[in-house]
């Protein structure tokens, strides 16, 4: 899980993680604390779309009209956002609204943004992604797809940059999802409860050392919070140089099809997160066993379901793995 949380932070493009697990295992503690590890950004000042000044991708449209009059933009650096997403928001609250009567009135368009705006170029967490209703899902995935947000209400119709991580978490219990929505997730991470009493004791000692007093709990860890930071931005510089040699992208292929996997993302996102793992590392060069480490996470979730099968699907994706890259 939190592997998982890391390749995404470096390479935003791996398309997001669904962490599916048992309930009080700490997959929203886990999301939350990666605020802490999230590097900085440049954004345009007072955007309320975190616009990127260099990338026209990432730019609202305003921004982009003020670039092309060639007026100078004033930026800032603000810490990459991370946006909770309520189960019982509306649809107007995820995606904005456009007052009417000012656009009629008035002849502007008066846009309210919402989630899907401030959380361009950051981090959209659902907690409890499974009891989303399905009309919003949609709109997500829409979203996360094409990297715009556009909003239409009486024939008035605005469009924003919407590009984030999304990151989703449930209970298998409380509902599965569906395979469309599945599979739009780059990763899946399954977390289960701590079986072992030593390490269960460990987890309670840290959480009273933590209630006791919070401050002193968050220096302990402060050193190897700040190796990690260095670590992640080191590695979002490195991404852009690592290779992945040709014989081992076709092996990636060749899983997959062997897997019967649907669709083409399970190689993109695969080969995405294989070379993040590499920059990780500290590596311009991607190795069979890193893509030994992400495979399972990146295909477990987009094999045809059998009902009769029993063993867990991440243990195929090994076992066909070791097969092809013997």
């Amino acid at each position: 899980m939190k592997l998982c949380l890391l390749l995404n932070v470096i390479d935003p493009k791996i398309g997001g993680v669904m962490i599916m697990g048992d309930r009080g295992t700490g997959k929203s503690t886990t999301v939350r604390s990666l605020v802490d590890l999230l590097p900085e950004i440049t954004v345009v000042a007072a955007d309320p779309f975190n616009s990127d000044p260099e990338d026209p991708e990432s730019m609202g449209v305003e921004v982009r009209e003020k670039l092309l009059k060639g007026e100078q933009l004033p930026t800032i650096k603000t810490k990459i956002n991370m946006v909770d997403l309520p189960l019982g928001a509306t649809e107007d609250r995820v995606c904005g609204t456009i007052d009417i009567e000012k656009a009629l009135t008035e002849g502007v368009k008066a846009f309210e943004p919402g989630l899907l705006a401030k959380a361009n170029r950051g981090i959209l967490y659902v907690d409890e992604v499974n009891l989303l209703d399905d009309h919003l899902v949609d709109v997500l995935l829409d979203s996360a797809a094409s990297g715009w947000n556009t909003v239409e209400r009486e024939g008035i119709s605005i469009s924003h940059p919407s590009r984030f991580i999304l990151i989703g978490s449930g209970n298998p219990e409380e509902g599965e999802l569906r395979p469309q929505l599945l599979d739009r997730f780059g990763m899946h991470a399954q977390v289960g409860t701590v079986r072992d009493a030593e390490l269960r004791v460990k987890i309670v000692e840290e959480r009273a050392r933590f209630d006791k007093n919070p401050k002193e709990f968050r220096d302990t860890y402060k050193a190897d919070q700040e190796k990690l930071q260095e670590q992640i931005s080191s590695a979002r510089s490195r991404l852009s140089s690592v290779q992945i040699d040709h014989e081992l992208r076709v092996k990636i292929s060749k899983v997959c099809a062997e897997l019967n996997v649907d669709g083409l993302r399970g190689d993109i996102v695969t080969n995405r997160a294989a070379k993040a793992l590499a920059a990780l590392k500290g590596r311009d060069q991607v190795t069979a066993e890193d893509i030994a480490v992400v495979i399972p996470n990146c295909l477990r979730h987009r094999l045809r379901k059998d009902p009769l099968e029993s063993i867990d699907s991440g243990v195929l994706v090994i076992e066909k793995f070791s097969e092809v890259f013997s």
